[in-house]
């Protein structure tokens, strides 16, 4: 690296100029290996399998879950998006961002500095300024010690001639971007994590509630049994196969009250409250079926999507990185100034004759540099290329969830409907048996067991609409929970 200051003429200043431009025609650092960087995934190969439909299509909206109308949840998710740990953390991260956009571009403006100094310095004889190491009035020295004192204002300015500032800046905006698209995908998992917990909760509230029902008709078979029993009319092994039901239905209410323990301690984790700031989550009805699947992904999903939103800043913060690694070939103008007061004595400081002007124009131009350049615009596009194929990994992996989910979810609407129809089969007999009781066609043992195969089959159901409550919410993450950001910075024209 040779750096240069000009003469103080302008003949001297165009001779310099032009001996420098030859000097960097022909002796400059060279860009050994230009290779481009690994492109990015084109948008017609993101789209579903042509067989992948549901019932109804749309996108989910922003505020996804207020659909289901669920004041409890509302509060849920309200509480995580606030008080959530790994929200903290993401919102840290922006600022942080924002920060070092904001350092970047201080860095390409106007530079001025207020200096005051005090040097203390004996004067060496045998040096340039030897005559000042003896005292000679004529020449105003004193030596050999001297205080020197200077003040004033020192400011430079770097000219971006090639592009290199603005695309630093450039570079520092798009991970900017990219940060703020992650917060939008932590809000994104916390939200869908909170529903999918607390919606577990629910669909176990009312696998118990199903539960005690089927313990109370089995503890009245139990009665029946045991009263037939003791009147001689049937042996003691109906009454302890009814109770061996029983207990195995208090060990069902037992695991589902354990487990909705569980969920309840994974939830207040999930929203950062304490043990005693959960408040109780009371039984509501299940929501009805909402999901919805578009027609089409293709650029929509890339919108959508805030994880996919922020691989691409980075894949275009990569893009500015290899530009500003490039720009680092080219030759850099700048210029310095000064002005203040510089006096040997610090008697005669603040006179005017103390008054220093200085004005240095620069040029800077890399020529040997041990291969310094080349290999930082390698490491720049190999850089680009890692994190374009982690987003076209990421695209891939969209479709795939968003198919996946889409699947999962047909094949739950065809469960539903048969086991909706099983239900009423079971019911028809539960039915029959009833009337036979009423008619003292049946006796009430009949009847009450009758009730429990139906009550079997609604648990059966109820788990169906709970997994179908778990992959609507699946599949409103993999479309991006109506992910739309309108707090992305615009990055300076290229």
């Amino acid at each position: 690296m040779i750096e240069t200051r000009f003469p103080p003429t302008v003949a001297a200043k165009l001779q310099w100029l032009g001996a420098l431009l030859v000097c960097g025609l022909s002796g400059c650092a060279l860009i050994h290996e230009d290779s481009k960087p690994l492109s990015e995934i084109q948008p017609e190969q993101i789209r579903l399998a042509d067989d992948i439909h549901l019932a109804r299509e749309g996108w989910p909206s922003a505020n996804w879950w207020t659909v289901y109308g669920d004041q409890q949840l509302d509060a849920l998710i309200d509480q995580a998006l606030r008080d959530a740990p790994s929200m903290a953390i993401a919102r840290s991260r922006v600022d942080q961002a924002r920060a070092q956009v904001e350092l970047v571009k201080a860095g390409t403006s106007l530079q001025v500095t207020a200096i005051a100094a005090i040097n203390r310095e004996h004067t060496s004889a045998n040096a340039f300024f030897s005559p000042f190491a003896h005292t000679n009035p004529q020449i105003g020295a004193t030596g050999p010690w001297y205080t020197e004192g200077i003040i004033g204002l020192r400011g430079s300015y770097q000219f971006d001639i090639w592009g290199k500032q603005r695309d630093q800046i450039n570079a520092a905006i798009g991970v900017r971007n990219a940060k703020l698209a992650e917060e939008a995908a932590v809000e994104l998992e916390i939200s869908t994590d909170v529903a999918q917990l607390y919606y577990g909760i629910q669909v176990t509230l009312h696998t118990v509630d199903l539960l005690q029902l089927a313990h109370e008709i089995v503890a009245s078979t139990v009665v029946a049994h045991g009263a037939r029993a003791f009147r001689g009319l049937e042996p003691d092994m109906f009454t302890e196969q009814a109770r061996a039901q029983q207990l195995a239905i208090e060990r069902q209410v037992t695991e589902a009250q354990s487990l909705i323990r569980q969920l309840r301690e994974a939830l207040r984790a999930l929203v950062g409250a304490d043990a005693d700031n959960l408040s109780n989550i009371e039984q509501v009805p299940l929501p009805t079926y909402q999901a919805a699947l578009p027609t089409t992904l293709s650029y929509e999903l890339l919108a959508r999507r805030p994880d996919l939103q922020a691989m691409r800043w980075y894949v275009q913060a990569s893009h500015s990185q290899i530009d500003s690694a490039k720009a680092a070939f080219y030759p850099s103008f700048d210029i310095k100034a000064f002005f203040g007061y510089d006096a040997l004595h610090m008697a005669d400081l603040l006179r005017y004759q103390s008054t220093q002007i200085n004005l240095i124009p620069g040029v800077s131009l890399p020529i040997f540099d041990g291969g310094r350049l080349n290999a930082n615009l390698k490491s720049a596009t190999a850089a680009s290329s890692t994190v374009t194929a982690q987003y076209n990994q990421a695209v891939l992996d969209a479709v795939r969830d968003v198919a996946v989910t889409g699947t999962r979810l047909q094949g739950l609407e065809q469960e539903e409907e048969l086991q909706t129809e099983k239900v009423q089969a079971i019911t028809f007999l539960q039915d029959s048996a009833e009337a036979h009781y009423q008619r003292g066609l049946a006796n009430k043992i009949i009847a009450l067991e009758a009730r429990l195969p139906v009550i079997a089959e609604e648990i059966a159901l109820l788990t169906i609409r709970g997994r179908q409550l778990s992959q609507e919410i699946a599949l409103v993450k993999a479309l991006g929970g109506g992910y739309y950001s309108d707090q992305l910075a615009a990055t300076p024209p290229r």
